[in-house]
C-alpha cells in the first residue's frame, strides 16, 4: 500500500502546463502539490515531504537539473523527474548524473510520466522504510545506559568480552551482564546482531 505521504510536487513556470499535469495525474489518483519556480518550491520545502518532484527544465532562476543538484548537495534525497520541451544529450546527461529517475521530452503521454512517477516511488518507499528503521533504532539506544552504550561500541569493534572488560576496566562476568542487557533491549537474538546493530549504530568516524 503506497504511503499516504507521497505527492508528487510539479515545478513548471507556465501555469497551463504544471495546470494540466497536476490534473492529469489527479485523475491518476496521486497527490500534488505545484510550484512555478524552484524557489518557490525551496522556500515552502519541509523535512517530512516525501514524493517525487516533476520539474521543467528551464524554469526562472535555477533550472530543473540545477534544483535536483542542489538538493542532492544538501542530503535531500526527493527523486526526481525531468521534462522538457528541448531536451540535449548534454542536459539529460546533468540529470541523470544527480540520479534522475527519467528524463521525458514534451509531449508525453500519462503512461510515461506515470510510470516514471511509480519507479520514483519506489525508492522513495525504501527511503522511508529505512528512515523509519534508524528511527526505531535510535529509540531502542536511548533506551540504554552510559555503560551499556559504552559496551556497545565496543562490541562494535569485534571485541571479546576479556578485551571489553579490560577496556572499561570492569570485570568479563560484568560484560556479559551488560551484553545480556543490551540485546534484550536492542531486541536481538545473538552476538552477531548485537555487532551488526553496533556498527550501524556507530557514527563514521568513530570505530
Amino acid at each position: 500500500m503506497r504511503s499516504e505521504r507521497l505527492t508528487v510536487f510539479v515545478i513548471d513556470d507556465d501555469p497551463s502546463v504544471r495546470d494540466s499535469i497536476a490534473l492529469m495525474l489527479g485523475l491518476e489518483g496521486y497527490r500534488t502539490a505545484v510550484f512555478g519556480d524552484a524557489e518557490a518550491f525551496l522556500a515552502a520545502w519541509t523535512q517530512d515531504w516525501a514524493g517525487c518532484v516533476v520539474a521543467d527544465v528551464k524554469l526562472p532562476g535555477q533550472s530543473g537539473v540545477e534544483l535536483q543538484a542542489a538538493l542532492r548537495r544538501r542530503g535531500m534525497g526527493l527523486p526526481f523527474v525531468i521534462i522538457t520541451a528541448h531536451g540535449d544529450v548534454a542536459t539529460a546527461r546533468a540529470a541523470f548524473q544527480s540520479q534522475a529517475v527519467d528524463f521525458l521530452e514534451k509531449p508525453f503521454d500519462s503512461g510515461q510520466l506515470c510510470a516514471a512517477i511509480e519507479t520514483a516511488f519506489a525508492l522513495e518507499e525504501r527511503r522511508i522504510q529505512k528512515d523509519e528503521g534508524r528511527r526505531r533504532d535510535s529509540e531502542k539506544l536511548g533506551r540504554l545506559t552510559a555503560r551499556e552504550r559504552e559496551v556497545l561500541a565496543q562490541a562494535a569493534l569485534g571485541l571479546h568480552a576479556k578485551e571489553i572488560a579490560a577496556a572499561l576496566g570492569i570485570s568479563p562476568r560484568t560484560v556479559e551482564v551488560h551484553k545480556t542487557r543490551i540485546m534484550e533491549k536492542l531486541g536481538v537474538r545473538n552476538v552477531a546482531e548485537l555487532v551488526r546493530f553496533a556498527i550501524a549504530a556507530t557514527p563514521p568516524g568513530d570505530n
